[in-house]
């Protein structure tokens, strides 16, 4: 028919109303269009047939994203559990299915030295080694003597009234 809009892709005329998604037959007309091989797509059905799915939100990533452990997340999902911020491109640590910002974890989650009371953030900064006892644990390089202030990390100690001491210590008590 004289007079209608046309769409024109490749040197393919379509009238406005017979340029129609592949996939689902709503006309695109003028509208935005996703061509793959033989077919072209609506951009709902692109995002649908395509793109690939946050594993948070389970929606269409349309641009941008980022990629976890294999699998694909919005920026936006990628997230602290704790205060929200998003995560990519920064440091970071995951706990179970939980990720957290390096000053969450430290502030929410790391254990606390009985030492030096700072949080135990293995890998985030200087020591890399934890020692256990009981229902404490210490920076390696906080686990020390009492008394003589002997590093003890991979060594004998006595454990008195609450306090750690050198195998030596105890004896000069």
């Amino acid at each position: 028919v004289v007079g209608d809009q046309n769409v024109e892709y490749k040197k393919m005329v379509w009238h406005k109303d017979c340029f129609t998604c592949s996939q689902c037959k709503q006309v695109i007309g003028s509208g935005s269009f996703f061509p793959k091989g033989d077919e072209f797509y609506c951009v709902s059905c692109h995002e649908h047939k395509f793109a690939k799915t946050c594993a948070k939100c389970k929606n269409p990533i349309t641009s941008g994203g980022l990629t976890y452990q294999e699998q694909p997340w919005h920026s936006e999902c990628f997230i602290c559990s704790n205060c929200k911020k998003q995560l990519g491109g920064k440091r970071f640590t995951a706990v179970e299915d939980q990720f957290y910002c390096v000053e969450c974890y430290k502030e929410c989650v790391a254990k606390k030295c009985a030492g030096c009371k700072n949080p135990i953030t293995a890998g985030f900064g200087r020591g890399t080694s934890v020692v256990n006892y009981e229902d404490e644990s210490w920076h390696d390089y906080c686990f020390k003597c009492t008394k003589c202030a002997r590093g003890l990390a991979n060594k004998r100690f006595v454990c008195h009234n609450g306090k750690i001491y050198c195998a030596e210590c105890p004896k000069r008590l």
